[in-house]
């Protein structure tokens, strides 16, 4: 076998896949793979300001692409900084490749007190698929292979490779690192069984109250449109979860809110009254929880589709099981219905409660007040919902900021809409648009954060502007930790929860990039606008009042009357 140097065999790997992306911070160790990167053109390398980001940002082109990327960290605090957007990843199955650097074999495993000296391995082991350290530089092609199977296959989800310095900058005699993908990995997900989809489509046609979820597998699969159309054929209500927002459109006909808990009356009176429901790559997290657990009727039954089988019926018991690519089996329980049935009337049941839906989205622009003189959370996020073209890209990130955007702002399709519900990581956003904008360089993108959020992440205006990367930031600033703050004045006290007297147009011109600071829904649009045409990234300060979201104290409910295993 020939020598090839370690550096180059990691690269190769990484083209073999596709992958267009790496983030991370020009470092020491890792030089001898920065050095493999800057002399191809295939994967760009992108430097942040903090290695979270970097993480965030490899989750972000994930979310937004369906393409696998790479978050870098040097030894030590480097890999350390990375736990927090790994972490985000592996809570909302988000695949991504963290590839660490560590001193030299004879200096780990037991450590000698070097400098910078952390079980990067072990420390990530907990938020990811799986996380190793090589050991023999001749099996790098296998262990980058395994990477990507892993995190491509069952529940997807980030892997972590540690390369120790003198490996990374050795030269080994290793098998061919550019053997095709699909040569390693499974091309396709799981297909499903035809006596399964037989019984669901049954079980669907017989359904007084049929009810569909799209989860982030059924984005991830491509599973939108079929489910979509299989919705309206047998006139089911229809939800996304905040994990496949958009793969239920909001235009849709039958469409009766998304997020779960935070969805709205029309959308809760859907889960609890559905007694057939269609669950495609949902897995039931809290978000779609009351006090009691899943808001689902106990007598409901379930058809759960999951290419994940520890998903299947762990949370509420499944009557029909499918461990399945959700594209497929979606596509196959509609040919077996389409055989069976011709399309069925519309339901009172769901017509009603799409009305119910479509007129609670109203109501909360339209009641909408200033309060002391100050927007109302609900009258901006009408504004940016006006003002945004079709096809914006669009980041919720915030507690506040995120209940208001997603009631409010449509969702056309799936992966124009991004949450994080698994991790509710705050500060994700800016990241994510970064992303964003470079897998979409000609669409608008933005990031609608609150003013606690941006705080987090708000130095990578100085990436986005190096980078061109002009994404626009809308910050909902109510200058607290507002949600916080309303559960301590509910609780008798304040403390700690203000963040007021910042000028986050003021910093964003800092950076070099656009800012200027909105205080009326009217001047949002022209705001918009020029933030465009700065040819900048821009933010958008924009002075709101705190106004509790009506879901707020189901919200807080989740879980606590569940009863322990």
């Amino acid at each position: 076998m020939p020598k090839l140097a370690a550096s180059s065999a990691i690269v190769s790997c990484l083209m073999q896949e596709n992958v267009r992306f790496a983030f991370g911070i020009a470092s020491g160790k890792l030089g001898p793979l920065m050095r493999a990167l800057s002399e191809q053109s295939d994967i760009r390398f992108v430097g942040v300001r903090h290695e979270a980001s970097a993480a965030h940002m490899a989750a972000g082109i994930f979310a937004g692409t369906g393409q696998v990327a790479v978050a870098l960290g040097e030894i030590g605090p480097g890999g350390g900084n990375l736990v927090s957007g790994i972490a985000s990843a592996f809570n909302n199955n988000l695949p991504l490749i963290a590839i660490t650097s560590s001193n030299a074999t004879h200096l780990i495993a037991p450590g000698r007190g070097m400098m910078m000296d952390m079980d990067l391995e072990r420390m990530l082991a907990p938020i990811t698929k799986f996380s190793l350290t090589v050991r023999d530089g001749r099996r790098i092609p296998e262990i980058m292979r395994m990477a990507f199977r892993e995190a491509l296959s069952g529940r997807p989800g980030p892997v972590h490779v540690s390369i120790p310095a003198d490996i990374l900058a050795g030269s080994f005699d290793m098998p061919d690192a550019s053997l095709s993908p699909y040569r390693y990995r499974a091309a396709s997900g799981p297909c499903p069984h035809v006596t399964d989809a037989q019984a669901a489509a049954r079980l669907l046609l017989g359904a007084e109250r049929p009810f569909v979820i799209a989860g982030g597998g059924a984005v991830i699969a491509g599973a939108g449109e079929v489910l979509s159309s299989l919705a309206s054929f047998i006139s089911a209500a229809a939800t996304s979860t905040q994990m496949g927002i958009g793969a239920i459109p909001t235009t849709h006909s039958n469409f009766v809110g998304h997020g779960g808990v935070i969805g709205g009356p029309a959308l809760h009176r859907a889960l609890r009254e559905a007694d057939v429901v269609l669950s495609v790559g949902c897995r039931f997290s809290s978000w779609m929880w009351d006090e009691q657990g899943p808001m689902l009727d106990p007598t409901a039954k379930l058809i759960q589709i999951d290419t994940d089988s520890a998903a299947i019926g762990r949370l509420f018991p499944a009557e029909i099981g499918m461990l399945a690519d959700a594209r497929l089996a979606v596509e196959m329980i509609e040919q077996q219905i389409c055989e069976l049935s011709q399309p069925l009337p519309a339901r009172k049941w769901t017509e009603t409660l799409h009305q119910e839906w479509s007129d609670y989205r109203k109501d909360l622009t339209t009641e909408a007040r200033p309060i002391n003189g100050v927007m109302h959370p609900a009258t901006l996020s009408g504004a940016i919902a006006e003002a945004l073209p079709a096809d914006a890209l669009l980041t919720y990130d915030g507690g506040h900021t995120s209940f208001w955007s997603n009631d409010i702002l449509p969702a056309l399709a799936a992966r124009t809409r991004f949450h994080e519900p698994g991790m509710a990581q705050l500060g994700f956003g800016t990241p994510y648009a970064l992303a964003l904008r470079l897998a979409y360089p000609d669409r608008m993108v933005v990031n609608v954060t609150g003013d606690g959020s941006f705080g987090f992440t708000m130095q990578e205006l100085d990436t986005a502007r190096r980078y061109g990367l002009n994404t626009i930031t809308i910050i909902h600033n109510n200058e607290a930790w507002g949600v916080i703050q309303a559960g301590q004045k509910k609780a008798g006290f304040e403390f700690g929860t203000v963040l007021s007297g910042t000028d986050y147009a003021a910093i964003a011109r800092g950076f070099g990039c656009h800012g200027e600071t909105v205080t009326a829904p009217e001047q949002l649009a022209s705001a918009l606008e020029r933030a465009r045409q700065s040819n900048l990234p821009s933010v958008i300060d924009c002075r709101v009042a705190f106004v509790p979201h009506p879901s707020m104290p189901r919200f807080g409910a989740i879980g606590k009357g569940v009863v322990a295993a």
